[in-house]
This record gives structure tokens, sequence and C-alpha cells, in this order.
């Protein structure tokens, strides 16, 4: 019972001070490209892929996507996430689940996030 409680004070505070201030950033051609390459390299990822693979595969796009790499992790947060800071990105990618985030790179590639 408490720790329901805990849960319910925890959404009660992201839909009252942090929801309310997450902005999306829509994507332009080369973004798109960018989530287009991560949304695959995730598709191809069988169940025995390690957190440290895809790590080097998300910087390798990264490297080549024409943004120093601390920007290009703050472009993924404010795409993905509607905000500048975030967790490290395979972090987020192992506790949300590949497919979910895969889905969640759709809902941005279709403008379907808000």
């Amino acid at each position: 019972p408490m720790l329901d409680k805990l849960v319910g004070y925890a959404i009660q505070y992201y839909n009252d001070f942090v929801r309310p201030n997450k902005q999306y950033k829509s994507p332009n051609e080369n973004e798109v490209v960018i989530l287009t390459s991560i949304k695959k390299l995730l598709e191809e990822q069988d169940n025995n892929v390690t957190a440290e693979e895809i790590q080097n595969h998300v910087y390798n796009i990264g490297k080549n996507s024409g943004y120093e790499l601390k920007d290009f992790f703050q472009l993924l947060y404010e795409l993905m996430l509607g905000q500048t800071q975030g967790p490290r990105i395979v972090s987020f990618i192992a506790l949300y689940g590949i497919k979910n985030t895969i889905g969640l790179i759709d809902d941005v590639l279709n403008k379907r996030i808000n």
C-alpha cells in the first residue's frame, strides 16, 4: 500500500511539473535520417545484443550525423523525450525496451508525439 501511494505521488508530480514543461522538437530532414538510422539499428538487433553494442552503434550514428556528440544526444532527448537532457540513451532503451523505443521513434517520425 505504501509503494502504491508513493507511485501515485510520483505520477502526480510528473503530471503537475514535468509534463507541462516538455517541448518536443519536430525533426527536420537530417533529423529524420538520424532517427530512421537508429530505428533500423534497433530493428536489426537480436535478443542477445548487449548495451555496449547498441551504444557503439548509436555513437557511430552520432559521429556521422554532423553534430557534436553532446548536441547529438541533446537532439535525441528533444525529439523523443521533449527535454534537453535525459538518461544515457542506451539506459533509456534498456529500460523502455527496444520495441517501445522503435514505437516512440515512429511516433516522432509520424508527428504523433506531444
